[in-house]
């Protein structure tokens, strides 16, 4: 087994580093993010890193990078309060991941990809046509990251819209079903095809 230490780092080229680190800590979320500016432009953009915060209330987080440059999601988020969180599936993978591409602000990513933007029940952030699952968010709070300089955003679920048969009855939804993608590192995308449950454990020899 290969070992790496810490002081090995340091060593490395810059995109070697950045692959290694971002891949040692598993499958992530694949989700593109859908804003629009106060103005009405629309945006659109992959992120890897939301995650469940809480079920209640219903929170989920994500982590933005420093915002020493511009950052279109985060700026729309903060002048609207609104966005969405859209789940990639297999047959978006080469669009979804294009919108990591840095245009201009008054650029959309929808405009430069096959990736189509909906609206549904007058919310102001645009959804992304197609996707199995897709969630409308409300920000609510923010935590700055001291040791990165990233910033933890933390959202509040107002609704959410997902394929017929990925709902089963205990709650549970089945994102194979959807075959929703998950991320390895920065660029690596895979999908799974199915899951394995186990239900709440006990400890042994109880009754």
């Amino acid at each position: 087994m290969t070992f790496i230490s810490y002081d090995d780092f340091d060593s490395f080229d810059h995109i070697y580093r950045i692959n290694l680190i971002n891949s040692c800590s598993g499958y992530k979320s694949a989700n593109l993010i859908g804003t629009k500016s106060a103005e009405g432009q629309e945006n659109v953009a992959v992120f890897s890193s939301v995650t469940h915060i809480g079920s209640n209330p219903p929170l989920l987080g994500f982590f933005c990078r420093p915002t020493t440059v511009t950052r279109h999601t985060y700026d729309n988020i903060k002048a609207t309060k609104f966005y969405t969180i859209n789940h990639i599936h297999s047959e978006i993978l080469a669009d979804a991941h294009h919108t990591s591409a840095k245009y201009n602000k008054t650029i959309s990513e929808f405009d430069k990809t096959k990736l189509i933007s909906e609206y549904k029940k007058d919310f102001h952030a645009p959804f992304v046509k197609g996707c199995p699952l897709q969630l409308a968010m409300e920000f609510v709070e923010e935590y700055d990251i001291k040791a990165n300089d990233t910033i933890l955003v933390i959202g509040e679920i107002k609704g959410l819209y997902l394929e017929d048969h990925l709902l089963k009855a205990d709650g549970f939804i089945d994102l194979a079903e959807g075959k929703t993608a998950a991320i390895n590192g920065l660029d690596g995308y895979a999908v799974p095809t199915s899951n394995a449950r186990f239900g709440y454990q006990r400890p042994k020899n109880e009754s």
